[in-house]
Order: structure tokens, then C-alpha cells, then sequence
């Protein structure tokens, strides 16, 4: 990362990034302007919740359809089970952390981690120590070792502490990007990077009522693209980080997208 003050408003001139930036904006601002918005924001909070927790499981392998997400209530059972549990359980808890992110960021991700796995074992809540194994299919990046973690951890942990004058979507795509890279935990990294994606996002104010789930979006992108996405990330170079944050700011305007359609069936009494 750079090495001025705020390393992150670089990165919101890169070519393509501020276009991606602004399309956002509008796609968001839209779906909050509808007219059911006014009268059943809840509802739509809801329903954009469960969506995100189903398109963030499908990335994680969990690839189940929303309406058997709907249906179950136990996720106790097989891997994919608590995968969507795990979702579940996350999206429920980030709205509780919003005032707590800025202040201690890593405190948060170490909770973020333990609702994830929903079991209490020594390796769950911190950062995976050397030798301890890394299970996360998805990503294919060579695995940092525990002390490049350790460090890269600290570094963003004081940039959003710092905080920054680029807009919400440049941090919360490299939180995002960032964490994903890591692996910080033994388990279930990705359903944690795309939930702090998600509270920078609502902190930040873009999506204050949660109801654009990028995590929905990535879902539907495709795990193919995401992980090429990634790999951009990882590469460092300009046009690398400008192909994540565009991918990311694609996924926030398909969850707009999901939420502008909740509107329009529940203003047609479809739904």
C-alpha cells in the first residue's frame, strides 16, 4: 500500500474506478427513492438480509436456492448447512458491530469469525497461528504466512481507524479484497470478508438501511469471476485493484437491483 496519508483516495482515480463509484451512487439512490421504500423499509432490510446471506453461502460452496435458505430452520447438519448458517448468522450480527468497526476493526473481524463458525474452539475468534491449516476452497492465492498477517492486519486495521476521504466503495472493496487475500481465520474467511465489506458499507452511509446486499450480487456474478476479480486484487498493480473495486461495485448494483424488484412486487402486492 502507498505510503501517504490516506493510500486509499489513490485508488479512487484509478481509470474506470470513479465511473464504478458514481454508477453505485445512482443505483443505491435509486432503489432508496422508490416509493415502497417509505413504508415498508423493513421488510425490504429483511428480505435484502436473507438474499445477501444466500449469495454469500453459494460463494462458499453452499450453493442452495433462496427459497430452501427460507425454509429451514435447522443448519446444525452437513458442511453446506452450516455454511448457510454461518451466512445467516452473520448477516443478523453486523448491524450490532457498526458502532464498534471504526474504534477496533480487528475485534470485530474476531467476532465476525466466531458467529461465523458458530462453535466455540481455541482456533475460532483470532487470527490462524504458523503451521495452523487454512480451509477455504474458494481462493486459490498462495496462503501468507501467520506473521504477514499479523502485520497486513495491523495496517488495515489503521487505515479504517484513520479513515479515509475515498468514497465507500474503495475501502469496502479492499477490506474486502484485503481479507480474502489473508485468510486471516482457519475457516470460513470468505463469509467474514464479504460481511465486512458489508458494514463498510452501511457504516459508511452509502447503504445505512442494508438493503443493497453486494454479497447477493457476487452471488450472482459467478464464482469464476469473482476469484479473477480477486486475483486482480492480489496482483497489486493498477489495473488489477481497478478491476476489483469495478467488480465490487458491479455486485452492489445487482443487490440494488435484487431490492429495486422486492420493491416492485411488494408495491404489486406479490409479494
Amino acid at each position: 500500500m502507498s505510503t501517504t496519508a490516506d493510500p486509499l483516495s489513490a485508488l479512487a482515480s484509478l481509470p474506470g474506478v470513479p465511473e464504478s463509484v458514481e454508477s453505485v451512487r445512482k443505483s443505491v439512490d435509486r432503489v432508496y427513492g422508490h416509493r415502497v421504500m417509505r413504508r415498508r423499509s423493513a421488510e425490504i432490510t429483511a428480505e435484502a438480509a436473507l438474499r445477501g446471506a444466500r449469495g454469500s453461502a453459494a460463494l462458499s460452496g453452499a450453493d442452495w436456492a433462496l427459497e430452501e435458505v427460507r425454509r429451514r430452520s435447522d443448519f446444525s447438519g452437513d458442511a453446506e448447512s452450516r455454511v448457510v448458517g454461518g451466512a445467516l448468522r452473520l448477516t443478523a450480527e453486523a448491524g450490532q458491530l457498526l458502532s464498534i468497526w471504526r474504534q477496533s476493526p480487528l475485534r470485530v473481524l474476531a467476532r465476525l469469525h466466531l458467529v461465523a463458525a458458530g462453535v466455540q474452539e481455541d482456533t475460532v475468534g483470532r487470527p490462524r497461528l504458523a503451521g495452523e491449516p487454512v480451509d477455504e476452497p474458494v481462493v486459490e492465492l498462495p496462503v501468507p504466512t501467520a506473521d504477514e498477517v499479523a502485520g497486513r492486519l495491523e495496517g488495515l486495521s489503521e487505515l479504517i481507524i484513520a479513515g479515509s476521504s475515498a468514497p465507500a466503495l474503495v475501502t469496502a472493496a479492499v477490506v474486502h479484497g484485503e481479507l480474502l487475500a489473508l485468510r486471516p481465520f482457519g475457516s470460513y474467511n470468505g463469509l467474514v470478508a464479504r460481511a465486512a465489506q458489508r458494514l463498510v458499507l452501511v457504516g459508511s452511509g452509502l447503504d445505512p438501511k442494508a438493503i443493497c446486499p453486494a454479497e447477493a450480487g457476487h452471488g450472482e456474478l459467478g464464482r469464476a469471476a469473482y476469484v479473477a476479480a480477486l486475483d486482480g486484487y492480489a496482483s497489486g498493480t493498477p489495473e488489477g485493484m481497478a478491476a476489483w473495486i469495478a467488480h465490487c461495485g458491479k455486485a452492489v448494483e445487482l443487490g440494488a437491483r435484487e431490492s429495486t424488484a422486492v420493491c416492485e412486487a411488494l408495491q404489486r402486492g406479490a409479494a
